[in-house]
C-alpha cells in the first residue's frame, strides 16, 4: 500500500499546500479520499488521473473536502473513452451535495455533449453511495469498513478504514479521539489524521479562529490514538495552522513523545509506502 498525501492545507488559501485530499495506492486500486482544493492537480502530478479511480471516499461535508469533487467529476467524464461510472461514497448528504454539483454543471455538459456528438454520447455517471457507521462495503479489491467520528457539531462525519492484501490503512478524517475511532483504528498498519497545533492557534486573537479547537485532533492526541491502537504508523495531514517550512521535526518531536512508531509529515505529495 502507498499513501500519497495530495493536500496538506488547512481552508485558509496557501501556494504550496492543496486541499484536503489523500490517495491510496494498492496493487491495480486507487483510492482517492477527500477532494479539496486542487485535488485533480496534485493526482496528476502524482501520475493517476479520475479515470484511474477505483472510487472516491468522503469523510465529511465540510467545503474544504469537497470543494473541488467537480474536478474530479468532470475530469473523469471528459477523459473516459466508454461510458463509466464514478463511485462516491460518503456519509448522509453526499447525494444532495453530488445532484448540486451536477446542476451546476449542467451548461457545460451541455456545451460538450453539443461539441463532441460523435465521441461523448453520455452524460457524466456518478454512482452515489451513503454509508453509516458499521458497515462494512466491497469497493473492487478494497474492503472498507465505515467508523463513527466526532467532529461536532458537523454531523454525520466517518472514517474509513481500507484492507487490501493484508495491509491496513485508516482515513481519520477531521475530528476528535473517540472510542469509535480507537476500535477503527485498532491493529491497523497505518492510520491517517488532520492535526492541529492548539498552542499556535491560541496566540491567534480572533473568536472564529478558536472556535476550531473544540473539534480537531491536537498532533498529541492524534499520536495517543496511534499508540492507544497499536498501528504502526502515524501519518499527519492537513496542518492546522499551515505547517511552516522548517518546522517539520518541531511537530514530528510532539507526536514522538507519545508514539513510538513511524511518523509521517511533510509537504503536498509526500508518500510512504506501508
Amino acid at each position: 500500500m502507498k499513501i500519497t498525501l495530495l493536500g496538506t492545507g488547512s481552508p485558509i488559501p496557501n501556494p504550496d499546500r492543496a486541499g484536503a485530499a489523500t490517495l491510496l495506492e494498492s496493487g491495480s486500486q486507487r483510492l482517492l479520499v477527500d477532494a479539496g482544493r486542487g485535488v485533480v492537480m496534485r493526482m496528476s502530478a502524482a501520475g493517476v488521473l479520475p479515470v484511474m479511480l477505483t472510487g472516491v471516499v468522503i469523510t465529511h461535508l465540510h467545503s474544504d473536502h469537497i470543494t473541488d469533487l467537480n474536478d474530479v467529476i468532470t475530469t473523469q467524464w471528459i477523459m473516459s473513452a466508454a461510458p463509466t461510472p464514478l463511485r462516491v461514497y460518503g456519509p448522509i448528504g453526499i447525494a444532495q451535495v453530488i445532484k448540486g454539483i451536477l446542476d451546476s454543471l449542467e451548461p457545460d455538459i451541455s456545451y460538450r455533449l453539443e461539441h463532441h456528438q460523435d465521441s461523448l454520447t453520455w452524460r457524466p455517471m456518478v454512482e452515489v453511495t451513503e454509508v453509516a457507521p458499521g458497515i462494512t462495503f466491497q469497493l473492487d479489491e478494497l474492503q472498507v469498513t465505515v467508523g463513527r467520528t466526532d467532529h461536532q457539531p458537523v454531523e454525520p462525519t466517518v472514517g474509513y478504514r481500507v484492507h487490501h492484501e493484508n495491509k491496513s490503512v485508516v482515513f481519520g478524517g477531521d475530528g476528535l479521539p473517540c472510542a469509535e475511532l480507537d476500535q477503527l483504528c485498532l491493529g491497523a498498519d497505518a492510520y491517517v489524521q488532520t492535526v492541529m497545533r492548539d498552542d499556535i492557534v491560541r496566540q491567534v486573537p480572533n473568536k472564529r479562529f478558536l472556535d476550531i479547537l473544540d473539534y480537531h485532533s491536537t498532533v498529541e492526541q492524534a499520536a495517543q490514538t496511534a499508540a492507544r491502537a497499536g498501528v504502526n504508523t502515524l501519518v499527519m495531514t492537513h496542518y492546522i495552522p499551515g505547517m511552516q517550512r522548517g518546522q517539520e521535526d518541531e511537530w514530528r518531536e510532539i507526536a514522538a513523545r507519545h508514539f513510538s512508531g513511524t511518523i509521517i509529515l511533510g509537504d503536498d505529495l509526500t508518500s510512504t509506502t506501508l
